[in-house]
């Protein structure tokens, strides 16, 4: 999603040499692909078994793997909502993080924000989720990734992948890498498709790289072989967050409140190991 600094934001910015890559390499079709349910849709598993997943399908968020993140104060991208726990239910097997238009610690707006540092963290593999989002101005959904020990190292030196980031009410879906290399570094992808249906958001992260997908349609590509251009951070163990950010550098500040409650359905989280 970003820690602290956003892809789009000035920094610099670092083409990976010596690998095809593309800032947006649309795949034919990619722009009218429609619910993944409608299509039955499935992810193409050949050369992978699941290690964990989520299939949301209790009562409420099992806190054995999530961490829920609260509070206000921007979270590095001036942000206007704060997040709390009670922000997110389960209910039907998905998960549904609700943004609301609610006052509380001087601000107008909650959400929710959960990850699963130091319960559930990976390296390498296929890291996937089934995800509908809401649509309206300000708004700013993410399914991510960041490096393990980025207590110790901190952001950006950490890493950071962000497997699905959406705003608005674009029908852009973005997928970016963010890492220190003498300074801040990013290298982004995005993609056109259906934001208000079911769609599965993947990466397939591996030593040499990591390809991005909408459905299992690759759209973006990053190499990190030999940790060209400083990518050593992804060689290294990652945990997941989801959020629904409510305003920001990137969406704006202008919230569209009719919009209000908006929710992001998650139906489940999966991670696969190459076998």
């Amino acid at each position: 999603m970003k820690q602290f600094i956003h892809s789009l934001k000035s920094s610099i910015f670092f083409f990976l040499t010596s690998f095809v890559l593309f800032a947006s390499c649309k795949k034919e079709g990619t722009q009218n692909i429609t619910d993944s349910s409608d299509n039955n849709i499935q992810s193409n598993l050949a050369g992978y078994q699941l290690v964990w997943s989520d299939e949301f399908s209790g009562t409420a968020v099992n806190t054995a793997d999530w961490t829920f993140e609260t509070g206000g104060g921007g979270w590095g991208n001036n942000e206007l909502e704060y997040y709390s726990a009670n922000n997110a239910t389960v209910k039907n097997g998905a998960l549904i993080i609700t943004a609301k238009k609610k006052a509380i610690q001087g601000y107008n707006y909650t959400s929710a924000r959960m990850k699963t540092q130091g319960k559930k963290e990976f390296s390498y593999g296929k890291i996937e989720a089934r995800i509908k989002l809401p649509l309206g101005q300000g708004l700013w959904p993410a399914f991510w990734m960041l490096g393990a020990n980025i207590n110790t190292v901190s952001w950006p030196a950490c890493g950071e992948i962000d497997i699905m980031e959406h705003i608005n009410t674009d029908n852009i879906i973005y997928g970016t890498m963010h890492w220190d290399y003498n300074g801040y570094a990013n290298y982004g992808g995005n993609t056109t498709t259906t934001p208000a249906a079911y769609h599965i958001y993947s990466v397939e992260w591996s030593a040499l790289g990591i390809n991005w997908y909408v459905d299992g349609v690759l759209y973006h590509s990053g190499n990190t072989t030999n940790n060209i251009n400083g990518t050593e951070e992804f060689q290294k163990p990652f945990f997941i967050l989801l959020n629904l950010a409510v305003g920001g550098n990137w969406p704006g500040f202008t919230i569209d409140e009719t919009k209000l409650p908006a929710k992001m359905y998650v139906d489940y989280v999966r991670v696969y190991k190459a076998i």
